[in-house]
């Protein structure tokens, strides 16, 4: 029985996750961009923090223990799913995707330039960040011409560097050596995250767009922090305690082909054949990525 219901939440991962790309394009389309996900975070971490009395949490910390938590919160949802956020008002969500699924390449880089992946480089290795920088080109490829455009260009970089900012919180979580209860871990980080998104929303964001929010965009938001962050993340634990951390990590194959799709169908977002050629060579160096970090048993598979 268990283990049928984490398949049931493995499934809701897949699809719920792929469809947050196309959320957060309508929630930002009149939403002031970093106060859209600085309350989507806090919120989430509010209902969590609210929750952990009736599921019997035992909170138990040191200014160590939320300091180890506070920076990949930071990374990960402030400078990293937050900053995708203002990205998608100059970009398609299927391209943000797609940039966003080569973050593994830099999780590998990050740990070779520091040090930590010294003896760890192995064929599969290689093959996969060959096929991810490949995937990079054909990206720009495809979108030579929008990149005229500064702001679709600002987008772009801004969305590179997200995933960039993701797979540092992602190296250094795994590194901080953190033995707090993950339930609470995630609540910190959403509670740093989107703290953080607030602190910086009155200098960065149009504050002027409150005036002409749509109902749509509150719609996205309320989908986001009940579906896109409670939901998900309660499936997330679920399946890595009752499924092989490998076959959970199947998500990261499926979230950009749902979120593509959507955005082509749903948006009128466009999909050409170097598109699905950059879609594929990506997800094949993910996959190689992992197949070579399992095999070397350094690190869980890794991704959205």
């Amino acid at each position: 029985m268990n283990q049928s219901k984490a398949y049931l939440a493995l499934l809701v991962i897949c699809i719920v996750w792929g469809t947050t790309y196309l959320a957060m394009l309508i929630g930002v389309a009149s939403f002031p961009a970093f106060l859209f996900s600085g309350l989507r975070h806090t919120i989430a971490a509010t209902i969590l923090w609210l929750s952990m009395p009736l599921l019997k949490k035992k909170i138990s910390l040191n200014a160590r223990d939320i300091m180890k938590q506070v920076i990949p919160g930071v990374l990960m949802l402030a400078l990293g799913n937050g900053t995708i956020g203002w990205a998608e008002k100059y970009i398609p969500s299927g391209l943000a995707a797609l940039i966003v699924s080569v973050m593994p390449v830099y999780v590998v880089l990050i740990n070779f330039v520091t040090g930590r992946g010294k003896g760890t480089l192995n064929g599969k290795i290689i093959l996969g960040l060959l096929l991810g920088c490949a995937g990079i080109v054909l990206i720009f490829k495809d979108n030579l011409g929008d990149l005229l455009d500064t702001r679709y260009l600002m987008g772009v970089l801004v969305c590179f560097a997200a995933s960039l900012s993701w797979a540092a919180g992602t190296v250094y979580m795994k590194h901080s050596g953190a033995t707090t209860d993950s339930y609470v871990n995630t609540a910190i980080q959403l509670s740093s995250g989107g703290l953080a998104l607030l602190i910086s929303s009155p200098f960065l964001d149009d504050l002027g767009q409150l005036q002409h929010i749509e109902p749509e965009s509150l719609w996205a938001l309320a989908y986001l922090i009940v579906f896109g962050s409670i939901l998900s993340f309660l499936c997330y634990i679920y399946a890595i305690k009752n499924l092989p951390v490998g076959l959970v990590s199947i998500y990261a194959y499926i979230n950009p082909f749902i979120a593509v799709s959507l955005g082509f169908l749903l948006k009128d977002e466009r999909v050409t054949w170097i598109t699905v050629i950059a879609f594929a060579t990506t997800l094949g160096g993910v996959f190689w990525i992992n197949r070579g970090y399992k095999v070397n048993n350094q690190l869980k598979p890794v991704s959205k």
